[in-house]
């Protein structure tokens, strides 16, 4: 039996309208969560920048999952690491101080992979991430979420807190966001070849080098990780979680230009950054503690997320 029963429990899930945490609800609703209990606050109305909002939205809230986050790939971290670094950190800081104050009784925090040390060897352990600097494309990112952590754990040593800290590698799926300036590497990939195809474009461009490695986890399997962690995890270390597999970029890109049917010709723009030499997490923990393996494949989950998107064609 699970450590929580989700019914009748008052649940706040910051980023619920976003892509992982639409997946997020839907699975606190197949666990026995009440709609009506699932509170989602939209940024345009609760900045979570602001303290007092924060404060005001945790009242009489039972749980708390913490998915808000402002996030994007490589040419969006580089643009704005300034903002990543204060909005990702200070949306986090006052979350976890109002679910203190408003004796929430279990906090679930979503870091990042970002938080690894650059250069961390692989398959990527929970303790080596304090054992080196984040990777400097998304350095400011990854570090304000790893504050997070620290927090998390302090405030569970001295308030006795319920709050757990998961970390989730790059995730995809249909739903995801598919603008050029701040989208992840799938769903880049899947716009740039279909937009190519419909041109009739001869080349397409893509960055780096294609000789980094990536680990993927497909949105739903993350979903169903976070709430097993939140029925059945209460410990101070953080839990990776993924796949345990990973794919060399330049391998992903001719998946992807397969199954999109482009026939043209690709150029890597090696003047770009790669990022992360590699990433490649152990999962064992996640398996051991809740029970969490992934069920999609990488094939599979691209060819849902190249569907979804024929079907909506949005960014």
């Amino acid at each position: 039996m699970p450590d929580i029963e989700l019914k009748n429990k008052k649940i706040l899930v910051t980023g619920g309208a976003g892509f992982l945490g639409k997946y997020v609800v839907s699975e606190l609703g197949e666990n026995g969560a009440i709609k009506e209990n699932i509170i989602i606050p939209r940024s345009s109305e609760n900045d979570l920048r602001n303290f007092d909002i924060c404060n005001t939205l945790l009242k009489d809230t039972d749980i708390v999952i913490h998915l808000a986050a402002r996030v994007g790939g490589i040419g969006f971290n580089q643009k704005y690491p300034g903002a990543l670094f204060y909005d990702n950190a200070i949306m986090g800081i006052n979350i976890i101080e109002a679910s203190r104050i408003n004796n929430v009784e279990k906090v679930v925090l979503v870091g990042t992979v970002c938080s690894y040390p650059k250069f961390t060897p692989t398959p990527f352990k929970e303790e080596s991430l304090w054992d080196g600097y984040p990777e400097e494309t998304n350095a400011p990112y990854g570090v304000a979420k790893k504050a997070l952590l620290v927090q998390a754990q302090s405030y569970r040593a001295q308030y006795g807190m319920d709050i757990i800290y998961l970390i989730p590698v790059n995730l995809y799926g249909p739903g995801d966001h598919f603008d050029l300036e701040d989208s992840h590497v799938i769903p880049a990939l899947i716009r740039k070849f279909v937009e190519a195809k419909k041109r009739n474009d001869n080349e397409v461009v893509v960055w780096g080098t294609g000789n980094v490695s990536r680990e993927f986890l497909y949105v739903n399997d993350a979903a169903r990780g976070i709430i097993r962690a939140l029925l059945n995890y209460n410990k101070p270390e953080p839990v990776n979680l993924g796949t345990g597999e990973e794919i060399k970029i330049k391998d992903l890109v001719k998946i992807v230009k397969d199954l999109v049917g482009y026939k043209g010709n690709l150029v890597w723009d090696d003047s770009k950054p790669d990022g992360q030499p590699k990433r490649k997490l152990n999962t064992s923990l996640a398996e051991l503690e809740f029970g969490f393996k992934s069920t999609v494949s990488l094939k599979m989950g691209l060819e849902e997320t190249l569907s979804w998107y024929l079907d909506n064609q949005v960014i």
